[in-house]
């Protein structure tokens, strides 16, 4: 559960951290709690990022998918588009989420899809949107990112400073 498969960047925006060093896929991750979650990314641009996650080992005590196990998924594909948009000199922080849950999932995989909805510079909006294994939504939620220069003091977490 814990492996991050490879994912499919644009190649304009491999070459612009490859120019400052970066292997970007080799860099990039869902972080920490992604990777324990199981979430995987399967493609990442600034304009679409997709990704999934198993509902096992990520329920309430009903058996349900958990509300946070849908946020955490939901955070993670918008940080990423904001992260793409704002490029290498810029950390996208988020600094609003807020999910509608529509229906309840008990197994399989769940899909989210997160789009643009205001992309400018010092926010970018995501409206994410995750599907069941048979399409149908089960939860909306909308993240908007702070887009911060990068500092000193981010060091190796900062894009442009690693490598």
């Amino acid at each position: 559960m814990g492996e991050q498969q490879q994912v499919k960047f644009p190649q304009e925006i491999i070459d612009e951290y490859a120019a400052l060093g970066v292997d970007l896929p080799a860099l990039f991750s869902a972080g920490h709690l992604g990777t324990r979650m199981g979430v995987q990314i399967v493609e990442a641009s600034p304009e679409r990022v997709v990704g999934t996650m198993p509902v096992e080992g990520n329920t309430q005590p009903y058996g349900l998918l958990h509300g946070g196990a849908s946020a955490v998924l939901a955070e993670t594909l918008g940080s990423v588009g904001s992260m793409l948009h704002g490029g290498s000199s810029k950390i996208a922080v988020g600094v609003d989420l807020n999910c509608t849950h529509h229906r309840g999932v008990r197994s399989g995989l769940v899909t989210g899809v997160a789009g643009p909805v205001h992309r400018g510079r010092s926010t970018a909006t995501y409206e994410i949107v995750i599907s069941d294994e048979e399409g149908r939504r089960v939860c909306t939620a909308r993240l908007t990112c702070l887009l911060r220069d990068v500092r000193p003091e981010d060091g190796d977490q900062a894009p442009a400073t690693a490598g």
